[in-house]
């Protein structure tokens, strides 16, 4: 299969002639390809996406959410369909892919539409009236992690706000996104309000980043990349807003009874893991006391054998393969890395398994030092770090003790304490005794995790101005 360019309201041809092929990490075979876009092609999406913005930016914002609504029902209609493209061009296990893939990002879309319902779009002060209005034109760069939550999380809120946007989705996943391409056609959203550009982020996503008309970049992925983002977008004095890296904690408290601490161990595995551990809010450092270590360490052991790497497409498999064979390497070298720091493997391998596909062993460290390169920098695969504190403070050092801060986790038997720890640190969401995710929350990065927050209400201030009337 060959994908082109949705652009303007049509399926267009690219200007290159280069396509980029997409492969499965399961089998490591070609599964199809997309264009290698050029500027020309970013040229041509922004000049739809600005021709379209004026129209857009006047209707109504519930007609406008409306239509955001349809566009997650489209989704819907076609879950399954969607969940097996993530599965083939991710990997993540499909019983994985079905909900915090694909059912996020429609629940992306309608948090977003129900969140305009109630949005301060105009409110008075004093002799002023205070106008909420879209910022203009929006590049959405976006990661192959989650190849359609990453998107919709950007553009439920920008054209409900009367946004239009210039999607560059990843090259390693892009077929996810042609999909939500199909979906946008099918629900008629007007032309030149949604533009798809396929290619690479050093040619495609400086475009965007540097172009003069697009008003606004928002980017999820890597810090570097994220820097670079900033950089180039300074010289047209866009707004930038980024997502990136997360390293987050996990927090046990010293008052948990057995029962209640053999039920955080195994639920911070799982929040480790989650697919394949490829999640940037991923709980990869499970900070213990001193005292329960060997407990944590038989605990986490115990977890993780029923993560054994298998089959995306059987709905057994918890932990797929990583996405590229760039990105197992990646983790190995971390793994080893562990080991010469002088980190305790637990359970893991510093080699693959001796099978088709990208896979790495699940893997648990322990009396791993607070300073190691695998308790600090984002590994970006099935590895946890557990560390032990001596007291709480010591264990709020910890947590907050990289240059990260996007997610992490409090348990403790008792609710005021937990929260009081969860106030300290320095992250966006944070869990409390395994807090279920809210779609309507903000989130979003402290520190070199970023700044800038998507979800409900909160992603769609990011996408507006401010405008005062004086009378």
């Amino acid at each position: 299969m060959t994908f082109d360019l949705y652009v303007d309201g049509k399926w267009t041809t690219s200007t290159s002639d280069e396509r980029i092929d997409v492969v499965n990490p399961a089998t490591e075979e070609r599964i199809g390809d997309v264009p290698a876009g050029s500027a020309e092609d970013v040229d041509l999406a922004v000049a739809a996406a600005k021709g379209a913005l004026e129209q857009w930016s006047r209707i109504e914002p519930s007609a406008r959410a409306e239509l955001v609504s349809r566009l997650a029902d489209e989704l819907e209609r076609r879950q399954d369909e969607i969940t097996d493209l993530v599965v083939a061009e991710v990997g993540t296990p499909r019983r994985v892919a079905r909900w915090a893939q694909v059912g996020l990002g429609i629940i992306d879309l309608r948090e977003a539409a129900t969140a305009a319902e109630d949005f301060a779009w105009e409110e008075p002060l004093r002799n002023s009236l205070i106008v909420r209005e879209p910022v203009g034109v929006i590049g959405c760069i976006t990661p192959w992690n989650y190849p359609l939550h990453q998107i919709t999380a950007k553009i439920g809120a920008a054209l409900v706000t009367g946004c239009t946007v210039v999607v560059k989705a990843s090259e390693v996943a892009p077929f996810t996104a042609r999909a939500l391409a199909e979906a946008v056609d099918a629900v008629r959203i007007p032309p030149g309000v949604f533009n798809l550009v396929h290619g690479y982020g050093p040619i495609v996503g400086e475009a965007i980043a540097v172009h003069p008309d697009i008003d606004m970049v928002s980017f999820t992925g890597s810090n570097s990349v994220g820097k670079r983002i900033l950089e180039l977008a300074a010289h047209t004095v866009k707004r930038v807003s980024v997502e990136l890296g997360g390293k987050s904690a996990a927090v046990l408290l010293d008052d948990l009874s057995d029962e209640e601490f053999a039920k955080a161990v195994p639920h911070t595995v799982r929040a480790c893991y989650m697919n394949g551990g490829q999640s940037c809010n991923a709980q990869t450092r499970m900070v213990v006391p001193r005292s329960r270590l060997a407990q944590a360490e038989k605990l986490a052991a115990a977890a993780v054998a029923a993560y054994a790497p298998g089959d995306p497409t059987d709905g057994g498999t918890k932990l797929g393969p990583m996405v590229t064979a760039a990105q197992r390497e990646r983790v190995l070298g971390y793994i080893r890395t562990g080991v010469k720091e002088g980190a305790k493997l637990v359970v893991g391998s510093v080699d693959a398994p001796a099978r088709t596909g990208f896979f790495v062993e699940p893997t648990v460290f322990s009396e791993v030092d607070p300073d190691a390169t695998i308790a600090q920098e984002e590994i970006f695969g099935p590895v946890l770090s557990i560390i032990a504190y001596d007291t709480v403070e010591q264990a709020v050092q910890i947590a907050n003790g990289t240059i990260f801060g996007i997610a992490g986790a409090v348990w403790s038997s008792d609710d005021a304490r937990a929260k009081s720890v969860a106030r300290r640190l320095r992250a966006t969401q944070i869990e409390v005794n395994g807090g279920k995710f809210n779609g309507a929350a903000p989130f979003g990065g402290f520190k070199q995790s970023g700044h800038g927050r998507e979800g409900g209400a909160f992603g769609l201030e990011e996408f507006t101005e401010i405008k005062s009337l004086q009378f």
